[in-house]
This record gives C-alpha cells, structure tokens and sequence, in this order.
C-alpha cells in the first residue's frame, strides 16, 4: 500500500485516556475529494506511520475535529474520522467511509465502501461494517458480526457474535437480532433480524429466508444429510425450536412501527 501522507505535524500534542501521546496534524496540501484546504488543522493521531511504514492515513483520507487515531489504526482511501470519534488498535476506515460523533472503531474492526458509524455506536472485536450500513445512537457491533447492505443497526441495538445483517435491515434494539448457534447439520450461526417493513430475515449458515419458509428448507436438506437417525432428529429439533423462538419474537416486530 501507499506510504503517501498530505499532513504534518503542528507541535501540539496530548495525552490521551490510555495514556498515549497523539498529535494534531495540518494539511500540507489540498485534498478536494474531502475538501480540505492545506493549511486546515486535522486532528489528532499517534504517529505519521504505521509498524509496516505505510502511512497512518492516506490516499484522500481524512482525520478532522478532536478526532483521533491511534494503535495501529489505518485510514486510508477516501474515509473521513471526525467529530470526537476514536479509532484505535489495528482498526480500519477506508474506501468512502465515514466514523464521527463520539463513535469508537477498535480491535480489527474494519469500516469500509459507504458505511457511517456515528453517535455512540461501537464497533469492534473482528467485526465488519460495510456497503451502505450505517450503525448509530449507542449501538454494538462486535465479534465476528457482519453488518452490509443497506443495513441499520441504532439505538440500543447489539449485533455480535458470528451474526449477518444486510439487506434493509433496521436493527433499532436488542430484541431486533437474535443470534443463535451453533446449530443444525452445519453447526452454523443462526441470525433473525428485523426489516425495514417490519417483517424478518432469517439467516442460517449460506441460506436466507424467513420462518415460513424454515421448515421446507430443512425438510429438503434432511434428504441429503449424512448421519445416523438420532444425530438428524436432533437437529431437525435444533430448527424446530429456533422457529417457535423466532416465532414468539417477530410478533411484535410485525406491530410496531420502525423509527429512524
């Protein structure tokens, strides 16, 4: 990757919580595609490279605000930190991405393509957010969990684990993703999320679906399942019981109305 830099340093430094010096930065040049003029204060970053010497911020990215980058946090590409927003550890914003308000990205969280994170959203642990996400107010997306698509993931919310959220998606409290697993002849995870209209997605291993749709997924793969007669009616009891759970949940999601 590129080692190239448009910043210097000002001389003003502070110490952060962890106790890590990070210093404020000053554009050397313009960069129109996140219209900075050079001279424009930026914000605020542990040192100008990384370990493996690529720059701590490159390519058109931007750190602005009392925004701070420390670790071995990446931002690269087009990806705008502002605001009071933290990045830290070996996390990465790239492509056109965007973290800001008092937004935490940690671990080898990566944010990336159209993605926002903002408010007092974290995300952290391996998790992804990408495509057109946006994960705000004070929610979590951590472990290994993917959120993509058109995905929201706001309010209280918490998405983890090895879930999947994408589509349209609206995630907006702890009751609106419930992750399951591992569960059924591929010991997979199991996610059921809220949509947009109110109604549901269920995903398990490879297949989408819904949990009208379960039992006939499940009565086809069993025609092809390896295993002695007990080991699959243990599982086709594992997907029995992940629809009355999902069954007895998505009531209430099919009568309240989504808020953004």
């Amino acid at each position: 990757m590129t080692t190239a830099q448009k910043y210097e340093f000002t001389g003003v430094e502070k110490i952060n919580i962890f106790g890590v010096t990070v210093k404020q930065i000053r554009a050397t040049e313009d960069i129109p595609r996140t219209s900075v003029k050079k001279g424009d204060l930026g914000g605020w970053i542990e040192s100008e490279q990384l370990t493996n010497g690529d720059a701590r911020v490159s390519g058109d990215a931007w750190v602005s605000g009392d925004a701070r980058v420390s670790g071995d946090a990446w931002v690269y590409g087009d990806a705008r930190v502002s605001g009071d927003a933290w990045v830290y550890g070996d996390a990465q914003v790239y492509g056109n991405a965007r973290v800001s308000g008092n937004a935490r990205v940690s671990g080898d969280a990566w944010v990336s393509g159209d993605a926002w994170v903002s408010g007092d959203a974290r995300v952290s642990g391996d998790a992804w957010v990408s495509g057109d996400a946006r994960v705000s107010g004070d929610a979590q997306v951590y472990g290994n969990a993917r959120v993509y698509g058109d995905a929201w993931v706001y309010g209280d919310a918490r998405v983890y684990g090895d879930a999947r959220v994408y589509g349209n998606a609206r995630v907006e409290s702890r009751e609106h993703c419930i992750v399951v697993g591992p569960i059924g002849s591929e010991g997979v995870t199991a996610t059921l999320f809220r949509t947009k209209n109110g109604k549901h997605i269920l995903n398990v291993g490879c297949w989408s679906g819904t949990l009208g749709t379960l039992s006939a997924e499940v009565k086809r793969r069993r025609e092809s399942w390896r295993a002695d007669e007990a080991t699959q009616d243990r599982w086709a009891a594992q997907y029995k019981a992940l629809k009355a759970l999902g069954l007895a949940t998505v009531t209430a999601w099919e009568t309240t109305e989504v808020t953004i």
